[in-house]
């Protein structure tokens, strides 16, 4: 039973932050539309630039692939730690596994910022 209303709990908290983010979002656009603003501040100045030329699924393929190649290393370091040191299996896969797949999403990024740089 606890388990359920720790979900329903959770359910209604994500709604609750999505539901005043939205509702809030739209009264103050409909406040400054009644002002006589124009509807251009609703667009970030960046977007309005240049829309990036390298379509979203080149990006994301690449973050999945440096990800899983993370968590694949940290595997592989987890075992070595693992056999070679007296550090304890829970900590030494589970670390490992945290923090390469942490590096593989900081070179994803960077590897996408690149990509996008170089279009």
């Amino acid at each position: 039973m606890e388990v359920a209303f720790v979900f329903v709990s959770l359910f209604i908290i994500i709604f609750g932050i999505f539901y005043l983010h939205y509702s809030t979002r739209n009264k103050e656009r409909l406040a400054l539309i009644e002002k006589g603003a124009d509807a251009s501040i609703f667009f970030s100045a960046k977007a309005a630039q240049k829309k990036s030329s390298v379509p979203i699924w080149k990006i994301l393929i690449l973050n999945i692939a440096v990800l899983l190649m993370g968590i694949g290393a940290g595997v592989f370091s987890g075992a070595i730690l693992e056999a070679y040191t007296a550090i304890g299996e829970e900590v030494g896969y589970t670390g490992s596994i945290f923090l390469m797949a942490g590096l593989g999403l900081f070179i994803g990024f960077t590897l996408s910022k690149k990509l996008i740089e170089k279009e």
